[in-house]
């Protein structure tokens, strides 16, 4: 999987927001706002990870159980596709 190039995120005034550039921009209103972790997991995407490279990246960077880790990419994931932000 892998996020759509033209979506970005910024990092502004601590907070995360990820928006849309370009043509893109006229059909997404708005940004959304990631935490830390989601932020974190959005740049494995920008490379290209799969859901279980996602889940052993949370595993390593995090203080969380593999069931939680799982969970929680389904969620990001599941918040992405629900926004067409990722290639198919």
């Amino acid at each position: 999987m892998k996020i759509k190039s033209d979506f970005i995120l910024r990092e502004v005034a601590g907070a995360y927001v990820v928006v849309a550039v370009g043509k893109r921009s006229v059909e997404f209103n708005g940004m959304i706002n990631l935490n830390e972790s989601g932020a974190f997991l959005w740049h494995h995407l920008e490379k290209g990870s799969s859901e279980n490279e996602l889940a052993a990246s949370l595993l390593e960077e995090y203080d969380v159980d593999d069931n939680q880790a799982k969970k929680d990419v389904v969620s990001f994931i599941n918040l992405l596709k629900d926004n067409n932000l990722l290639e198919e």
